[in-house]
């Protein structure tokens, strides 16, 4: 199976207070890119890379630039936000029902 191909740059997420603001653009042929902007960096900067990191495996994306301005984002958040910009990105669909055992 192949890699995710991201198409155009995207954005998701907003500014306000616990949420973060994601975006992401292809990087061809250069690997994984990222830069954290937060307030709580020093605190969990390394958690919010990991998690970036584990979304950008799941979703099999090799080559990106990824820039987060985290306002205070919980985790399921994070993903959240990541999994949207991937998806725009790449300009796919995405059945966010799949996951879930009673869909």
């Amino acid at each position: 199976e192949a890699a995710m191909e991201l198409k155009k740059p995207a954005v998701a997420g907003t500014m306000e207070s616990s949420d973060i603001m994601v975006m992401i653009r292809p990087n061809e042929e250069k690997g994984i890119e990222i830069d954290i902007q937060s307030d709580v960096k020093a605190t969990f900067g390394d958690a919010i890379e990991a998690t970036i990191r584990e979304v950008l495996a799941d979703f099999d994306v090799n080559d990106a630039v990824v820039a987060v301005v985290d306002k205070g984002a919980l985790d399921f958040v994070i993903r959240a936000r990541m999994q949207c910009a991937i998806c725009r990105a790449a300009e796919v669909s995405y059945d966010w029902g799949k996951e879930d055992p009673n869909a």
